[in-house]
């Protein structure tokens, strides 16, 4: 349920970009979305499609761009990929400090709209 806010942020975001730019109709919104972010592609879409009924998005297409995860262990230094659920332990070592740096983003990188 979350991403009905976040969603209507980025139509906000999108709508105001192109009215800024005098343009016709937004094209496409490019998104990057962390595999950690706990956001659901299919969600985002579903309520875009809902709120943009009627706007200068109407139609417009969603492209989600997927950041993997990232984790270090700082007993042996090791990164690597991760995605849900996380393992607590190094996949090297076995340690127990597993430091998550990745994976968590989700921002609008660009609109593409027509003038």
């Amino acid at each position: 349920m979350h991403e009905l806010p976040v969603t209507q942020a980025i139509l906000d975001t999108a709508l105001h970009t192109a009215q800024q730019a005098g343009a016709a109709r937004v094209v496409a919104v490019d998104l990057v979305i962390g595999e950690l972010s706990g956001i659901v592609d299919d969600s985002v879409q579903f309520y875009f499609d809902i709120l943009s009924r009627d706007t200068l998005a109407a139609g417009a297409v969603l492209r989600f761009h997927r950041r993997a995860g990232r984790a270090a262990c700082p007993d042996c230094g090791h990164g690597y990929d991760v995605s849900p659920p996380l393992a607590p332990f190094c996949p090297v070592c076995g340690g127990a400090r597993v430091q998550v740096s990745g994976g968590r983003e989700f921002f609008l990188e660009s609109i593409e709209i027509d003038d």
